[in-house]
């Protein structure tokens, strides 16, 4: 199961004993919340520091906050990581988009699964099945069935040889993190087209933050609306603007309508380019001043690639 932040702070897992905990990472997120990051990683460390001795505590030894949740714990200590000397290693061999092939402990594994976040996911997988005491084989054999799931790198490619990568990147790392796969795995000389928003009613923080990541990852850069729910979408990209480097103004667009700025995205893109909304994904509805519609970027994607064919 996953364990938010704010299960931990308002005791929702109090009378569950878990028989692990496992540390991804740490970023700037939910601090409407928890006001400080501080107050953020103290909440994440109050859930390993509750675990019992018969529990493992394994962390990803490459986030320099990973080893602050081992300060306090009674739990078994673990490490994993690509970079680090650690106790579970994985090499990244080669990353495309049909997929990544790693070695896990000495063996080699084709996964379906995309990125070089997958392949930190992917080996806390594998190391948590060890601590479960499967069998190696088994868990490796598991992983290399796994598909993407949806929202997460979720790609089309038009007859013209437009790529599109749906992605539910929301916060600023998820965002740099799917923008350097992009850039990890395209091949060739096209363009990085980026339409990305922030949701309304959340933390307000991260808004110029996003704009900046998405401008120096990308050649040209689409700011609209994502969720606005009761705040004025225009207000939040104005926010979002001021985020976006002096230099980088020229290759900026504001577009409030979603609808418009992906097919904006679509009439520029060329063959080769590579085409991300970012925020949405999965979310097949969009929230206005409080009114629901349906909105699904993947399908409103794939109608503006058949009109263009």
């Amino acid at each position: 199961m996953e364990v938010s932040s704010h299960a931990v702070v308002q005791k929702r897992i109090a009378g569950l004993q878990f028989a692990g905990g496992v540390f991804t990472n740490i970023t700037h997120d939910h601090l409407d919340y928890h006001k400080t990051f501080e107050d953020y990683l103290k909440a994440k460390k109050g859930f390993f520091d509750a675990l019992p001795e018969s529990a493992f505590a394994l962390i990803n030894l490459d986030d320099k906050n990973g080893i602050v949740m081992l300060q306090n714990t009674k739990a078994r200590k673990y490490t994993y990581s690509l970079r680090s000397m650690s106790d579970y290693k994985c090499r990244l061999i080669e990353n495309h988009f049909s997929g990544l092939l790693l070695n896990l402990d000495g063996h080699e594994v084709l996964c379906r699964l995309i990125g070089s976040f997958n392949a930190y996911n992917l080996t806390a997988t594998y190391a948590t099945g060890l601590l479960l005491d499967e069998p190696k084989m088994e868990v490796l054999t598991a992983i290399s069935k796994l598909v993407p799931v949806e929202g997460r790198f979720d790609f089309l490619t038009s007859r013209a040889n437009v790529v599109a990568v749906v992605d539910y990147a929301h916060t600023p790392d998820a965002l740099q993190n799917v923008l350097s796969t992009i850039h990890d795995v395209r091949s060739g000389q096209g363009r990085v087209i980026t339409i990305v928003g922030c949701g309304g009613d959340r933390d307000a923080a991260k808004r110029p933050v996003m704009a900046k990541i998405a401008c120096e990852l990308s050649d040209k850069v689409i700011l609209t609306s994502d969720n606005p729910r009761s705040e004025d979408p225009a207000e939040i990209i104005h926010q979002m603007e001021k985020g976006v480097p002096m230099g980088e103004v020229r290759k900026t667009l504001s577009i409030v309508d979603r609808k418009e700025a992906i097919k904006t995205a679509v009439s520029i893109a060329l063959p080769g380019d590579i085409i991300l909304v970012a925020g949405k994904a999965m979310k097949n509805t969009q929230e206005v001043k409080g009114v629901r519609t349906p909105f699904d970027d993947k399908k409103v994607l794939q109608d503006f690639f058949n009109l263009m064919n």
